[in-house]
């Protein structure tokens, strides 16, 4: 550690103001100081992999709700991919490869606390951040546990294209579903049909949007796995079905709004279709769910293995 101490700098981005709407170069910053020293019961790892996702959108805000904000100043939040470097904790040994949160920094400690060791002889280990990892685990448990999708159902996900979405829609298809995507640009619904199995896809770009999604939802929507919220939601809206589940994982069409969108109030309307068609409408945060964690790196490593899901990075 010594020598590392001596020769290597820490370089990490830090938040340096709040985003005013979509954020900006400016609202970063990038810091340079000495690599930590690991305590008892800490190791010391260096960054590999970091995922970047929506929801650290939310987290630079000066209220999230459900975990701490980012302190101005503070080291941006992120699940990461590591390579231990010096540790002083049970069970981990320099040359280990970790999944942990080191966030938006070169080298991070840890006291094991949400750390799990990785075998690249499993997988390769960029996987856990992503199809292996969070965005996995949240379509996993969204999709089943909250979706609860039935062979010949109809279901819809929005942001297909996504680390989320592509993994609802393959489990959904295994599941014996029709699966139908929401995407942006054309190329995107090319690849979620094409590669990923989808039976349909519809670019939310295009200038009939709900007539298409109708389309192609003939016999309803049972599922709707809500990523994006705005306009997509309100064109879904009609189509659910009686007993139709709805897991919401994001609203990423919000995240950057300081106020409430122009429109009408949509509360009334959905809670009226919510009461006369049942519907189940639940928002989750996978944070819940490490119980599950253990079921889901089983089933999707096996569907991986057996070729029935695929993934991008």
């Amino acid at each position: 550690m010594t020598d590392l101490a001596a020769t290597s700098r820490n370089r990490s981005i830090t938040l340096a103001a709040r985003p005013a709407g979509a954020p900006k170069a400016a609202d970063f910053r990038l810091v340079e100081g000495p690599v930590p020293r690991p305590g008892p019961g800490q190791l010391l790892s260096r960054t590999i992999y970091l995922s970047l996702d929506p929801y650290m959108r939310g987290r630079m805000n000066r209220s999230v709700g459900y975990a701490p904000t980012v302190d101005v100043g503070g080291v941006m939040v992120g699940g990461t991919v590591g390579q231990v470097v010096e540790s002083n904790l049970d069970g981990y040994r320099p040359g280990d490869f970790i999944l942990c949160g080191n966030g938006w920094q070169e080298y991070g400690l840890s006291d094991g606390t949400g750390a799990r060791k990785l075998d690249p002889a499993d997988a390769p280990i960029s996987t856990a951040v992503g199809v292996l990892g969070m965005p996995g685990h949240t379509a996993y448990v969204g999709l089943l546990d909250i979706g609860q999708p039935k062979p010949g159902e109809t279901v819809v996900v929005s942001a297909a294209s996504g680390a989320v979405g592509a993994v609802v829609g393959q489990i959904a298809r295994i599941k014996g579903c029709r699966v139908v995507g929401v995407a942006g640009a054309r190329e995107k619904c090319d690849y979620v049909t094409r590669e990923l199995g989808f039976d349909a896809c519809v670019s939310r770009y295009d200038e009939e949007f709900p007539e298409a999604l109708k389309a192609a939802c003939p016999d309803g929507i049972d599922v709707y796995f809500e990523n994006v919220g705005g306009a997509v939601f309100d064109a879904v809206l009609p189509l659910l079905n009686t007993y139709a589940r709805i897991p919401i994982c994001g609203r990423i069409a919000n995240y950057n709004q300081s106020e409430a969108p122009p429109g009408p109030n949509l509360v009334p309307r959905v809670m009226g279709l919510a009461l006369v068609r049942r519907l189940t409408i639940r928002g989750f945060i996978i944070f819940d769910h490490a119980d599950r964690e253990p079921d889901f790196l089983r089933d999707v490593g096996g569907w991986i293995r057996s070729g029935e899901l695929v993934y991008k990075e």
